[in-house]
């Protein structure tokens, strides 16, 4: 078995509101997020690889487009912007590419992650 890990970065902007973030993080501000995508599987004797890479990095780029240089409380998909409902919002753009076994999303200046494992977990 294995593993195969892709990444990409964008840009973006947030607010979060509540006591539970803190008042800074009421103002609109903005991080430097980068996208971990891991599928896993057995290389296909043929090809020799476990996914088509380019499916998979055109399939990335669609979901970076959507989210670099975005405010992302406006994206109602995601809904409350936090790293654990980008990573949920990445894997369902992303899950028709096949063998998706997590995503993770860092925030590194706050050294921070989250890793969402799918709807099964």
């Amino acid at each position: 078995m294995w593993e195969l890990t892709k990444a990409f970065r964008f840009e973006a902007a947030h607010a979060l509101s509540g006591t539970t973030f803190g008042t800074a993080s009421e103002e609109i501000h903005g991080h430097s997020f980068r996208a971990e995508v891991t599928v896993r599987g057995t290389p296909d004797p043929k090809t020799g690889m476990v996914i088509d890479l380019g499916l998979l990095e055109r399939a990335m780029a669609e979901v970076q487009k959507t989210l670099d240089h975005k405010f992302l409380n406006k994206i109602e998909a995601i809904g409350v912007p936090t790293l654990e409902n980008l990573s949920r919002f990445i894997w369902e753009r992303l899950q028709h590419a096949g063998r998706l076994t997590r995503v993770s999303v860092h925030r590194d200046s706050c050294n921070e992650s989250c890793t969402y494992f799918g709807p099964q977990g």
